[in-house]
């Protein structure tokens, strides 16, 4: 049984589910899952999530994540980005100030309407599902933060970017918004996910170095996953109270907490509050914090 995670860095053509499906194969793991969706024409930092890891998805993909992106100025395309039919032609006349201003006035917390060629779902049917077959439905936008939109090149028409932004923010849909702040129009033709919390894309592996058979020393563990969470540290009597789904009392604080049983071993997460209790989130298997042997 394997239980951790890789932080991968994910190669430009091929879907984050195949990169997924590839990992888990390589480690032989009967369950996996990965912290956020990069397309297939974008690369970087991919989270994979392998057995017992998987339950702390949503707490990483809580997380905000930075990316490199560069932006064409003065074409709109009928995705956003180059791996689409292009739609309209505009001139780019834009000055330093132009940019710095377009670029302060999309930071902060903005409404964006997700994309037709997304993964959410509408009766549970893919949005983009659903734009292949040429069709349109309405999307409630949604509050995102741009916490940083920083130019690192200009080389007209191309705009090169460093993006940090919280969950769920559409990085094409900010592109197209960046172009139209400008004056003109834009689409994405190239990004890269850097970094995804305290995660760095430096410090993930490619799918290549994971074909060598010491490809376990690139497997962290769930409490390096949690470590940068508060911990709760239960005795043997709370941790089976835990274990059954009971709250317990007597914990100060408040917010996620990781939770570590009477052996040691990360248990699972909780969420105290200010009364003091503390109620189970997700519960682990136990022995789940050990590494696997060399596969």
């Amino acid at each position: 049984m394997i239980d951790g995670a890789v932080l991968l860095d994910k190669p430009v053509g091929i879907s984050s589910n195949k990169a997924l499906q590839q990992a888990k194969q390589l480690f032989g793991a009967a369950k996996a899952g990965h912290a956020g969706t990069l397309d297939p024409l974008a690369s970087g930092l991919l989270i994979v999530l392998f057995g017992e890891a998987t339950k702390f998805a949503g707490h990483l993909l809580a997380d905000d994540k930075e990316y490199l992106a560069t932006l064409k100025l003065g074409e709109k395309t009928a995705k956003g980005d180059a791996d689409a039919e292009l739609l309209e032609r505009t001139a780019v006349q834009v000055s330093q100030s132009d940019r710095l201003w377009a670029l302060q006035r999309l930071k902060g917390e903005i409404e964006q309407v997700p994309p037709m060629h997304s993964a959410l779902k509408r009766d549970g049917v893919p949005l983009y599902a659903l734009a292949r077959k040429g069709e349109t439905v309405s999307r409630e936008a949604r509050r995102v933060r741009i916490r940083e939109l920083e130019e690192l090149e200009f080389n007209p028409p191309r705009l090169a970017l460093r993006i940090r932004c919280s969950k769920g923010t559409y990085v094409r849909t900010l592109a197209e918004d960046i172009g139209e702040a400008l004056g003109t129009c834009a689409h994405l033709t190239a990004l890269r996910r850097t970094a995804s919390g305290r995660w760095r894309v430096e410090d993930a592996v490619t799918l290549d170095a994971l074909s060598s058979p010491a490809r376990t020393g690139h497997l962290m563990t769930l409490a390096e996953l949690v470590a940068d969470l508060p911990r709760a540290e239960l005795d043997a009597a709370q941790e089976a109270r835990f274990r059954n789904g009971q709250s317990l009392e007597s914990f100060p604080g408040e917010g996620l907490r990781a939770i570590y049983g009477a052996g040691g071993a990360v248990i699972g997460l909780g969420q105290a509050t200010p009364g003091g209790t503390l109620r189970p989130l997700r519960l682990v298997a136990q022995a789940a914090d050990k590494h696997p042997k060399t596969l």
